[in-house]
């Protein structure tokens, strides 16, 4: 019954399509709407149904994705129809990312288009331009708070830029992901100048409240976000002489989604930013998209209803693009962002590992992967149409959300290691070659998190000023390392700008009034190019750093095991100090990669027959694939050095 109401529905609405978006040319869009018009409609129900105005919004729902459809270049409508042929072309081992400022990696993007052979060098195709939209001039959240959806911003550039720099990435097969801020906007943008300006439409489009009433009802439950910059969830605005709910910033007002409305001008900009050439839209602050009295207003299951239409409605108008969940929360939560009760992701096909980067930033601080291996088994397993965005560094601060459960499991207490780990990145604890900046401090709860580049997080800041060679081969090794663990682990690594090279924190961000307050701004650094052509020198830093990870991308492409086909099997060997699991072709399943870290200062061994060798390796002789040597065995044991890994097979 519901289908045909739906079916009804939806021939009504095409009857009364606006006549200028007819035509013959639509054909694949009308196919693609009626194979998704009963979900849309379903999701669209539940979330608007019970408004007067719900046939209206919907007639607005299919112009909006009819008229983006339209505009829709011919080579990206052919480019969806080669992906809708091959869905999985996302999950093999080929796509290594680096995210970046475009006025940080460059001075602005003409001269990033100009830079882009440093990615082919380095093995990179996958570019994530961090946000780029209008924002005002000193309170932006750097480029987080749009003034303008559909606007560069002058100091990146023109729209007409970045269309040739995503030209110039589609020559070289390179995917360009950009970022779409879902959640708020600056108070600055159009919408919110029209709500100060008492537009009672645009009121409708955020939280706005005559009193404190229903603000302080929010307040009861919902956490802060910024505690020491932005404390509280709520901004009294003079303009209005009303109260904006303000998660983020006092000039990040928050959204209403509730207001169908909003829905559909977010939708309206996601398809106008996949239409300028993006391959992956990343999806910022999804968590939040859905507001509840009594609640911590996260996760809620309407964040994922609007994530699911949003998806749904992509498919009809560029079914070629993928999302990025930008949910940094726990990981029974972070899995719902593939969605749930499904096995092909129905929200978003790429969510950030975050539980994964802190686990290594873990086992770097102990010398040990007790944690690590802990918390890996704690992580759920993920969709087969999705996979992990596995990182080490990003533009945002580390945040020490491990589930307090596993950290008892492996014998830390909660509050302590948490305090320990603060004080070792921060450079307090005794001994540390961390070079960390506190960030977010919470009063209340005692938590804090963490900022600063990887290389001076991992001790080669420090030991660079000791000048101690062999503190430098300590901390290459350890930046080594890691990169080896989110290369193997089975999803799309994705680099930050700055590091194939050692590139250290930045402090100048303290001369700039605007960003003294914020720490992030340290690893969110201008590169220096004329110290990046020492990556071309042999025996500096920056070409050990670049030629390791240069080689590893390219290893890694070579090796099926590596695509993410939820093909890995941890394995829990006994030692402490090893983190240890296994990669298999799904292909060939016997073929398999044993993957081997060693995270302590001194060699550690590994006793292949207790871990069932014959199970791994048909042939006595195994090698590493990174190194391309072949490990001693003796007596049935691997040595593996300190700070080492092995990418191990028999083939």
């Amino acid at each position: 019954m519901y289908e045909q109401v739906s079916h009804s529905l939806l021939n009504d609405i095409l009857i009364e399509l606006d006549p200028s978006i007819r035509g013959e040319g639509l054909r694949h869009f009308y196919t693609r709407l009626g194979a998704n018009f009963y979900s849309i409609h379903a999701l669209f129900s539940v979330l608007y149904g019970k408004r007067e105005d719900f046939r209206e919004h919907m007639q607005g729902l299919v112009e909006t994705m009819a008229r983006q459809y339209v505009l829709r270049p011919e080579h990206l409508r052919h480019s969806d129809l080669e992906r809708e042929k091959d869905h999985n072309w996302f999950l093999n081992q080929q796509w290594v990312g680096m995210a970046l400022y475009a006025d940080g990696f460059a001075k602005d993007l003409p001269d990033l288009t100009q830079r882009v052979n440093y990615f082919q060098e380095l093995g990179v195709n996958l570019v994530h331009l961090m946000p780029m939209m209008q924002c005002p001039k000193g309170a932006s959240d750097g480029g987080y708070a749009v003034s303008d959806f559909r606007q560069i911003d002058e100091r990146f550039g023109t729209l007409k830029d970045l269309q040739a720099l995503a030209g110039e990435l589609r020559k070289r097969d390179t995917l360009l992901t950009l970022d779409v801020v879902l959640n708020h906007t600056s108070n600055e943008h159009a919408w919110a100048q029209q709500a100060k300006a008492g537009s009672p439409t645009h009121q409708d489009y955020y939280y706005i409240f005559a009193n404190r009433e229903v603000p302080d009802m929010f307040e009861a439950t919902m956490p802060e976000i910024f505690p020491e910059n932005a404390p509280g969830n709520f901004t009294w605005d003079e303009d209005m002489q009303k109260w904006v709910m303000t998660v983020f910033n006092s000039y990040q007002w928050d959204l209403n989604y509730s207001n169908p409305a909003v829905f559909i001008e977010i939708l309206d900009i996601i398809l106008y930013w996949a239409n300028q050439g993006a391959d992956i839209l990343r999806l910022d602050a999804v968590a939040f998209l859905w507001k509840k009295i009594g609640s911590v207003s996260q996760n809620e299951r309407e964040a994922h209803l609007i994530l699911q239409l949003l998806k749904d409605c992509c498919q009809v108008t560029a079914p070629g693009v993928l999302f990025i969940a930008e949910a940094i929360v726990a990981p029974v939560e972070i899995i719902k962002y593939f969605g749930e009760d499904a096995i092909n992701a129905k929200e978003c096909e790429i969510a950030y590992n975050a539980t994964f980067m802190a686990l290594l930033w873990d086992a770097a601080a102990t010398k040990n992967a007790k944690l690590l291996t802990q918390g890996i088994k704690s992580l759920p397993d993920k969709l087969e149409r999705a996979t992990w965005l596995n990182y080490l560094r990003c533009h945002d601060d580390i945040g020490l959300g491990f589930d307090d459960n596993d950290i008892r499991a492996v014998g830390y207490d909660p509050y302590a290691h948490r305090q320990f780990l603060i004080d070792y990145f921060t450079g307090k604890y005794e001994d540390s070659p961390a070079r960390g900046l506190p960030f977010g401090h919470n009063d209340k709860t005692g938590d804090t998190r963490i900022s600063g580049s990887l290389a001076s997080l991992a001790g080669l800041e420090s030991a660079l000023e000791a000048n101690n060679p062999e503190r430098i081969d300590v901390a290459i090794k350890t930046i080594v390392l890691m990169h080896g663990m989110i290369m193997a682990f089975g999803g799309i690594p994705l680099l930050y700008y700055g590091d194939a090279i050692g590139t250290l924190n930045d402090r100048t961000y303290l001369d700039d009034p605007a960003k003294a307050n914020d720490s992030r701004w340290a690893h969110r650094p201008r590169i220096d190019w004329e110290r990046a052509e020492l990556r071309k020198t042999p025996g500096t830093v920056e070409y050990r750093l670049f030629s390791a990870l240069k080689k590893m991308i390219a290893v890694r492409k070579e090796v099926a095991a590596f695509a993410d086909f939820n093909n890995r099997e941890l394995l829990d060997v006994g030692n402490p100090h090893l983190f240890v699991f296994a990669r298999f072709d799904t292909t060939q399943p016997m073929n398999k990669v044993l993957v081997v870290a060693n995270f302590d200062a001194h060699p550690q061994h590994l006793n292949m027959e207790d871990l069932g060798r014959k199970a791994f390796f048909r042939h006595a002789s195994v090698r590493d694939l990174y190194s391309g040597e072949r490990p001693a065995l003796f007596n049935g044991e691997l040595v593996i050095p300190p700070f080492r890994f092995y990418w191990l097979t028999d083939q």
